[in-house]
């Protein structure tokens, strides 16, 4: 689990702006979600027999006796939400959130015990439209952020098509059992779909000669997703056909899709997402088709980092306020709180703390702030500020308290 210290907060706030922008302007509101929720939620929108219900949750027993888990993805509790709240019943809820997950899984780069997403939801929109929209406002928070990623596209079909699948695959990696890993064996009747998700690449011929899923996709789940496809070839969205790109979780159908990057190595997807119609359902709702996508923000940040040429810098002062004494300090408290008050946008540090000139300005030009105000006895008495450059070589200078908001707006301005 890890912090998230000043140097890099910033950019966190920056990917939170961005998502926020562009979710809602297609429509999409915020929910916020609890970080616990009872254990059975996750078993049964998960499935009993994944990587994370069987060795990933952290769970525990509350002071009733009850199971509660630390959520580890948000689709499920947004899910609940939605059968508790009502917002499913007669509407077409677009929703968003973020917020942390948590899964006892190995750390690796990017990925983390504590680790945090933005996810998107929609309900109630059975075709492939709005699948088509949520792939476009990742595309547009990619470049709105200056991420450059690749999408991968696949469609599981229904349950009934998968069963038949699912058959296949069995009977396929039976007869190649001695060629299986350890969790490869083990995934073999309970998840055998899990199995093309391998990263070991001793498998990798294995898999790319298993059956192919497009193969065995009923009628309407064909049609379904060559209308997907036409939406993205006419918005010119850039796409790689992956027939073996599955998800990890059991509730998905139809639709699914990755956004992936070679810049963090092994681990390269960035988004998922895609249809689960029948999750509402087996959560206790009325059927209620559905779509939605989570994005890694420990990723995210990292490709903003390395990539992105326009995210802003961070968020220093514009202003160190320096006094010395009673009088002085009284009035810095006066200054300071005019400005903020007058100055839209301005960022202004005021010194807390018994310490000598020498000690404020070294604080002072630690802080990054451009500009230091200095208030001291005689300035107290005549109500003035010295007003002291600190990036660039110019003379400090005297100021009345009326100029100093047309003098510091420019400073903002430049």
């Amino acid at each position: 689990m890890n912090d998230i210290l000043p140097e890099h907060s910033h950019v966190w706030q920056f990917l939170e702006d961005c998502a926020r922008e562009v979710f809602q302007s297609a429509g999409y509101c915020e929910i916020r979600l609890p970080l616990v929720e009872r254990t059975e939620l996750f078993s049964r929108a998960i499935g009993e027999v994944t990587d994370i219900v069987e060795k990933e949750m952290y769970t525990f027993e509350d002071r009733n006796g009850d199971s509660l888990t630390l959520r580890p993805e948000g689709t499920a509790g947004c899910v609940r939400a939605g059968i508790e709240r009502g917002l499913l019943h007669n509407s077409q809820p677009r929703l968003w959130y973020s917020g942390a997950m948590f899964r006892h899984e190995r750390p690796q780069k990017g990925r983390y015990r504590q680790f945090h997403q933005i996810g998107v939801e929609a309900y109630g929109m059975p075709g492939p439209d709005v699948d088509a929209e949520q792939i476009l406002l990742v595309r547009r928070l990619w470049q709105r952020l200056g991420i450059r990623a690749e999408l991968r596209l696949n469609s599981l079909g229904t349950p009934e098509s998968r069963q038949e699948y699912r058959a296949a695959l069995v009977h396929y990696f039976e007869q190649h059992q001695s060629q299986l890993d350890e969790d490869s064996r083990r995934r073999l009747h309970t998840n055998p779909m899990r199995i093309l998700d391998s990263k070991n690449p001793a498998l990798r011929e294995l898999i790319e000669a298993a059956p192919s899923l497009p193969d065995y996709l009923d009628a309407d789940s064909r049609e379904h997703f060559r209308q997907l496809c036409q939406l993205l070839d006419d918005a010119g969205v850039d796409y790689v056909l992956d027939p073996r790109l599955v998800r990890g979780l059991d509730y998905y159908t139809r639709t699914v899709f990755e956004w992936v990057t070679d810049a963090l190595g092994a681990q390269d997807a960035i988004c998922s997402g895609g249809r689960y119609d029948g999750l509402v359902t087996q959560l206790g709702g009325r059927p209620t088709p559905a779509m939605g996508f989570a994005l890694g923000m420990e990723r995210v940040v990292t490709l903003i980092e390395q990539q992105a040429p326009d995210r802003p810098p961070a968020m220093l002062p514009h202003v160190y306020v320096v006094h010395s004494g009673e009088p002085a300090r009284r009035l810095a408290f006066e200054v300071s709180e005019l400005l903020r008050d007058q100055v839209s946008g301005l960022r202004l540090m005021l010194n807390c703390g018994e310490a000598s000139f020498k000690a404020q300005f070294r604080r002072a030009d630690n802080s990054g702030a451009s500009v230091a105000l200095v208030i001291g006895e005689q300035e107290a008495s005549t109500r003035t500020v010295q007003f002291k450059p600190l990036r660039e070589h110019s003379e400090q200078q005297a100021m009345t308290l009326d100029a100093l908001p047309d003098a510091l707006a420019a400073l903002i301005d430049r």
